[in-house]
């Protein structure tokens, strides 16, 4: 765990967390305390129905400036954690997690989110879930949620949310109260890339060249990858136009000391539009100039993948 950065001042924060933990002053008034913040559990749904699956939300408002992690944080941090307690035979799933933002220094760069962001889980009752008996009154959702929040200084905060829905055993109907802000976090996953996109990674020694063909001229990119310790996350990233797409030079963090098979994380565009990369990685054996003067990697075994 990274609970701050390495900067001078930093580090203080956490002798200060519990005096900090439940500090919220400028924060919106609903939900439970956080550092900087409140957290509020909210449904999609109004009830649960066993062999159904319905959808919270963890929904973080945070003061201006402040910031939460993603799965992966960047050179800092920790993403948000959550233990639950939940009745017999049901489940929750992963978190869904937004498209990150990089965030921090030209030195230190953490992927995250400000202002206003929520977390969708998806919540299972299977078969097994009966036993809550359709009509026997109400099911007690209940999570602890451990988030670091960070701006120069980061504060570890605790915080327990919960929520109490019907039990019935007809499909669970949508909650119109939280409808728009499903839709609005629905809207900030990252996707699954359109099927005739064709995206390559090559090992080029110290970095990862990942070439992506989609159809049509691209301004910018980024990405952000899934797993820590892959590339160093406050390295540019190199930026090359090609036709029908682009190419994005990474470099390869100190801290990764064997070859990947896969490079797997998020590909943002312009406009803040997040898709799913899930590539191979080839060996780079060769470079040669292309007619842009720059170099173009040819990779053995080299192949075009589908983004998964």
């Amino acid at each position: 765990m990274r609970l701050c950065h390495p900067r001078s001042g930093i580090c203080r924060a956490v002798a200060l967390a519990a005096a900090a933990l439940f500090c919220a002053a400028g924060a919106p008034a609903a939900g439970t305390p956080v550092p900087h913040g409140t957290l509020e559990l909210v449904s999609e749904n109004q009830w649960i129905a066993p062999g159904n699956t319905i959808h919270l939300g963890l929904h973080f408002q945070l003061e201006k400036g402040w910031h939460i992690y993603w799965v992966n944080p960047g050179d800092s941090g920790e993403p948000p954690r959550v233990k639950w307690q939940l009745p017999a035979g049901v489940k929750a799933d992963e978190i869904e997690w937004p498209t990150p933002r990089r965030l921090g220094t030209s030195s230190i760069v953490d992927f995250g989110y400000e202002d206003d962001v929520m977390l969708i889980v998806p919540l299972r009752a299977g078969a097994g879930a009966a036993v809550l008996g359709p009509g026997d009154g109400s099911a007690q959702l209940t999570g602890e949620v451990k988030v670091l929040v960070c701006r120069e200084m980061c504060i570890p905060g605790k915080a327990q949310v919960s929520l109490t829905l019907p039990v019935k055993s007809q499909p669970p109907a949508p909650d119109a109260q939280t409808a728009e802000l499903f839709a609005a976090a629905r809207k900030a996953l990252p996707q699954r890339a359109p099927a005739n996109w064709r995206v390559s990674v090559a090992d080029a020694h110290d970095s990862f060249t990942l070439t992506a063909k989609v159809g049509q001229p691209i301004a910018q990119a980024s990405f952000f990858p899934l797993e820590e310790s892959q590339i160093k996350d406050a390295a540019p990233q190199q930026f090359v136009a090609v036709p029908g797409g682009f190419r994005l030079t990474l470099q390869k963090s100190d801290q990764l000391l064997k070859p990947i098979a896969r490079l797997k994380g998020v590909l943002v565009l312009a406009g803040d539009r997040g898709y799913i990369i899930d590539v191979p990685v080839s060996e780079t054996v060769a470079a040669r100039r292309d007619d842009r003067g720059g170099l173009d990697f040819v990779a053995a075994s080299f192949s075009w993948a589908p983004l998964r």
